[in-house]
């Protein structure tokens, strides 16, 4: 069970190996070197939303004691920190971008008052997402802020954002946890066994959300050694072929579990709001919004398949990346020790060279599906037949 604000004491502590922003951010919300305007950055896992967040719970609480603002005890840190606020709105999209309609909602909301004492905060997640129209509705709501309202963007990296959105900003860097800092997090929040906190920690990279998953559910687990395993087993053309046609089967079908409980909840929510289940008939006005939201959950399952795929596609860098580090002789232990011996077998094969080069292949795929739209099983293909190539010349 995940604990609450009040068990786990500030709303920083959820925060996992982040010192330095922490200071930062407290010291803002105490009053010194406060904006309007901030930009969250971070690789994946690293905890942005959390930050932002936990940033906005500060701003608004009720209590500034040794630990400063945040206290995650009051009534405003908790009703944040649930996503109940009246006063902090967080945006997220479970699409492929986040369009205009949305931010022009924002921004409209933005020149409100609040209803509490303290700030209107507008959280947006994604902010790598933003279509060009959504990025010129929100810069003028950045240039030209309300007296009392703060915007939160989160982006992987400040490069982004648009230049003219984020140099009006305050960045915040956030960096990956040490896997020491989240296994004692798992252990001290989730109250994860030490061995599984640790191996959860190694697997995810510093992936926070990642950890968790793979520490409560033994199916997580089984899915990532499937593709950990990949490695040593690409020993033939066939072989490739077979593990990009699993690989993608197997992603599709973690990603529908994921989204098909709340495609059914929305189906739900449109039946009744339409009264389809009380008369059982569909209005004329039921078509159309059917047909809508059917669209909305079909981008949201290739976001979500592709999201999918990207993660195992770390998985697989993270055993090249063992294999070089083995190579080299650096000190401490795999992120994979638990396949070592597929590690070394990979170590034999291959030079430190080409496990790089296979790394930039592995990259290229990733690209071809997020940016250029390839089809994900042609793609795992392409990449799976040059991952076994002996030198950079077998593409």
């Amino acid at each position: 069970m995940t604990a609450t604000p009040t068990a786990l004491g500030t709303v920083w502590s959820r925060l996992v190996g982040q010192a330095r922003a922490i200071e930062a951010l407290r010291t803002a919300a105490g009053g010194h070197g406060m904006s309007h305007s901030w930009l969250f950055t971070g690789p994946p896992g690293s905890g942005r939303s959390n930050a932002a967040v936990a940033f906005a719970a500060a701003l608004q609480c009720d209590h500034t004691g040794s630990e400063g603002a945040g206290c995650g005890q009051c009534h405003e840190c908790h009703t944040v920190m649930a996503g109940s606020h009246a006063d902090v709105q967080v945006v997220r999209t479970e699409k492929l971008s986040l369009g205009v309609k949305e931010i022009r909602e924002l921004v409209r909301r933005s020149a409100l008052a609040p209803v509490g004492r303290r700030w209107q905060i507008l959280v947006v997640e994604d902010a790598d997402r933003l279509t060009e129209q959504a990025c010129n509705a929100l810069l003028k709501a950045i240039e030209e802020p309300a007296e009392r309202t703060v915007w939160m963007l989160c982006a992987p990296t400040v490069d982004d954002v648009l230049p003219t959105i984020r140099s009006r900003c305050r960045l915040v860097t956030l960096t990956t946890p040490t896997a020491d800092d989240v296994a004692a997090f798992l252990t001290r929040v989730d109250g994860v066994p030490d061995a599984l906190a640790s191996y959860a920690a190694r697997a995810s990279q510093g992936h926070i959300g990642r950890a968790r998953a793979l520490a409560r559910d033994e199916a997580t687990r089984n899915r990532r050694h499937e593709v950990v395993s990949l490695p040593a087993r690409l020993t033939s053309l066939g072989a490739c072929m077979t593990a990009a046609a699993n690989l993608a089967e197997v992603t599709k079908e973690e990603a529908d579990l994921i989204t098909g409980e709340l495609d059914a909840r929305e189906k739900a929510g449109l039946d009744t709001a339409y009264g389809v289940v009380d008369r059982g008939r569909r209005p004329r006005e039921y078509a159309p919004a059917l047909r809508e939201m059917e669209k909305d959950q079909k981008t949201r399952a290739k976001r979500r398949h592709l999201d999918v795929v990207d993660r195992a596609l770390m998985d697989l860098v993270s055993v090249y990346r063992d294999a070089i580090a083995l190579s080299a002789g650096a000190p401490g232990r795999l992120v994979n020790e638990e396949i070592r011996g597929d590690v070394e077998r990979v170590v034999r094969d291959a030079s430190p060279e080409l496990n790089l080069q296979r790394i930039s292949w592995i990259f290229e795929a990733r690209e071809q599906m997020l940016e250029f739209n390839v089809p994900v099983a042609l793609a795992l293909e392409s990449m799976m037949v040059a991952l076994r190539a002996p030198d950079s010349s077998v593409r």
